[in-house]
């Protein structure tokens, strides 16, 4: 859904950024041209409740405690130490209990495992590359394992590293990671949360900091909260069928019983796999909780992954399926943005409550 510019940064877009000048750079002009790079992916600190602490360091401080962004109808609560991720995503705008919207981490320690979270960021692609490793432009790169229990590397780095805090208020927060030295993508990322009345708005974005052009890919991963009627609206025409290792085997047109055309029922058995020419709307309902959830993302695919008997599931929104860069094709083919140096992709997300029947 993107095309490459070298104006201005666009929803789904890239820009063109010129990362080195015409002389020799010293250490000074290196430094000035790597904070001028990261003043393009981060907005300044502005005055507001809790930014002291924060506009007093450049580039953003660590941040371990969590987060709250609240206003009349929504909270949600960051842990910018773990992922950047969410710790919870609640409506209370009928002036009741709060309802989660997203299954809730109840205790974010430092040691908590960001698949207990509630929402994390993709960067700098979603889910897992076969054999940990693939080619592009004549070059083979390996891919390095990020999780012990994982045979395959999954999600990338984003979310399992610290991010800083750069600007915060009460309704919103910009959080930056610099991963100028991972291998084989090298990046800088942004994260901004916002909440708007009833509308949580998440921007992801994702500079190529490397010295090669490659191919990047971002998404979200929620685990939504599920009930046994929750229904779920998502039309997409197609998906990649999974084998054994959760790599993609064969694309099919989507089953009946999974084109979720108009809200459905949630498969009792077990779904994961990754659902191609979705329109970017989606709606999940929980008729007991009398609210829907509107999902509205700049992208192409979503990954569903129901486990069975579980009080959550995952829809995962995201601009390129499992092991993209594999696919026949290879990456561009399949959703995947190819950033040379100095580029950035960006993708917007949204999430709208509105009560039902009442």
């Amino acid at each position: 859904m993107s095309t490459a510019n070298s104006d201005a940064v666009t929803t789904g877009g890239v820009r063109a950024v010129d990362p080195q000048g015409s002389r020799t750079p010293t250490r000074g002009t290196r430094a000035k041209a790597r904070n001028a790079k990261l003043a393009t992916l981060v907005q300044p600190v502005r005055p507001g409740p809790q930014t002291s602490a924060v506009s007093r360091a450049a580039g953003g401080v660590h941040c371990a405690a969590p987060l709250t962004l609240a206003n009349e109808q929504l909270r949600v609560d960051l842990a910018p130490s773990l992922g950047g991720g969410m710790t919870r995503f609640e409506w209370h705008g009928d002036g009741g209990q709060p309802t989660p919207l997203f299954r809730p981490c109840a205790q974010a320690q430092s040691d908590t495992d960001p698949n207990a979270l509630a929402c994390y960021p993709l960067v700098p692609y979603s889910n897992r590359i076969g054999g940990a490793r693939f080619r592009f432009d004549g070059r083979e790169l390996a891919v390095p394992r990020n999780r012990a229990a994982e045979p395959l590397p999954l999600h990338g780095d984003g979310w399992l590293r610290a991010w800083r805090v750069a600007e915060l208020g009460a309704t919103h927060a910009t959080l930056t990671l610099e991963r100028e030295r991972a291998k084989p993508h090298a990046y800088r990322a942004r994260l901004a949360y916002a909440l708007d009345g009833a509308t949580l708005s998440v921007t992801l974005a994702v500079e190529n900091a490397g010295r090669e052009p490659l191919p990047f890919g971002l998404g979200l991963h929620p685990f939504l909260a599920r009930e046994p009627d929750t229904r779920l609206s998502a039309a997409a025409s197609g998906l990649w069928l999974s084998g054994h290792d959760w790599l993609p085997v064969r694309h099919v047109p989507a089953p009946l019983a999974w084109e979720f055309g108009v809200a459905y029922p949630l498969p009792d058995v077990l779904v994961n796999h990754a659902f191609t020419q979705w329109s970017g709307r989606a709606a999940v309902v929980w008729p007991r909780k009398r609210l829907s959830l509107t999902i509205y993302a700049d992208a192409d695919y979503y990954v569903l992954y129901t486990p069975p008997g579980e009080d959550f599931f995952c829809f995962e929104p995201v601009d390129h399926p499992i092991n993209a860069v594999n696919l026949p094709g290879g990456a561009s083919a399949h959703g995947m943005t190819v950033l040379a140096p100095g580029e950035t992709l960006e993708r917007a997300f949204r999430f709208t409550v509105e009560p039902v029947g009442r």
